[in-house]
């Protein structure tokens, strides 16, 4: 399998080259319009096959290209890649307009060509080991009671779209678990700070569970936190590597195994697994891509709310 990485920044050298280069049976292209990047980071990884655009990667005969690129230049990339029936893997969001976004997936539909989204938290080892992927029922049949997801930042207030989209949208999907999402059953909070989306709050409830996001970009320290209830039941992760499990008024430390890489315990190798498969079976599933564009349109309506509440009298 020969896979294409685009866009050689912060995110990919953090999250994606450590894992890429030690994967089984990979073959790996580089690609990236920065010339002293490419060569470095070729010389690093021992990578061979380099490119400076995504021409010039199709012509390498890649079997898969994952975008990790500023999130304006995902849709023409990834528009590229479907028309030349190459799947995509793009970091979220996928595009920064929930229109934009449901166009790409059409024509991911029309080529019959998979379009991956790639939401890390849905692959976090700690959390689906003990809350089995935030599924609505576990094994047994209980019933998820609330599930509530904080991810807060310091002294980062910002405009309404790229707070929503390049941020927010990562607790907006964690909750989304039915995949389906929608702001008109939506209880919204926002507020500002001089003009800037300073905190914004969702909750919403389906059957009887309640689901709630939060992000605080005012807040006193970088942190996330998840808390999900059952029947006499509930759990608490500060973070994706500890966490507590309380039952019986009994506390019981959860832990990822020793020598847990921060690759795997942020999901990123679970998620890049999940990708491989994908591109091996040229297929995606449909619940997934219906998530995902749920949760992207979720995150438009979001935005829409938040200007209109910024620019009232």
């Amino acid at each position: 399998m020969k896979i294409a990485s685009i866009g050689l920044g912060d995110i990919a050298q953090k999250a994606y080259l450590p894992l890429m280069v030690n994967w089984p049976g990979l073959e790996w292209v580089l690609c990236s319009r920065d010339d002293a990047k490419l060569a470095t980071l070729a010389t690093q990884y021992r990578v061979s096959e380099t490119a400076s655009d995504i021409q010039q990667c199709l012509a390498l005969g890649v079997d898969g290209v994952m975008i990790h690129s500023a999130t304006d230049s995902h849709a023409a990339l990834i528009r590229t890649c479907l028309q030349a029936g190459v799947p995509v893997f793009v970091d979220k969001p996928v595009a920064p307009s929930g229109a934009e976004v449901e166009a790409l997936f059409n024509l991911a539909e029309q080529q019959q060509t998979p379009l991956f989204a790639g939401f890390n938290r849905r692959y976090l080892p700690l959390l689906n080991t003990h809350l089995n992927g935030q599924r609505p029922e576990d094994e047994l049949g209980t019933p998820l009671l609330s599930l509530r997801w904080e991810k807060h930042r310091h002294a980062l207030p910002d405009a309404p779209r790229r707070f929503i989209f390049d941020d927010f949208i990562h607790p907006l999907d964690s909750i989304n678990v039915h995949g389906d999402i929608n702001i008109d059953d939506l209880d919204v909070f926002a507020q500002f700070s001089e003009g800037l989306l300073g905190r914004l709050d969702v909750r919403w409830h389906r059957d009887n569970s309640l689901f709630e996001a939060s992000m605080n970009r005012q807040y006193g320290v970088t942190k996330e936190t998840i808390a999900a209830a059952y029947r006499n039941e509930c759990y608490f992760f500060d973070g994706f590597t500890r966490g507590a499990r309380m039952q019986d008024n009994v506390t019981t430390q959860l832990t990822l195994p020793d020598w847990t890489g921060m690759q795997a315990s942020k999901g990123f190798a679970a998620m890049l697994s999940h990708w491989f498969e994908v591109v091996s079976e040229g297929r995606v599933d449909a619940a997934l891509t219906a998530r995902n564009v749920a949760s992207h349109w979720a995150a438009e309506d979001l935005v829409a709310y938040c200007e209109a509440l910024r620019d009232s009298p």
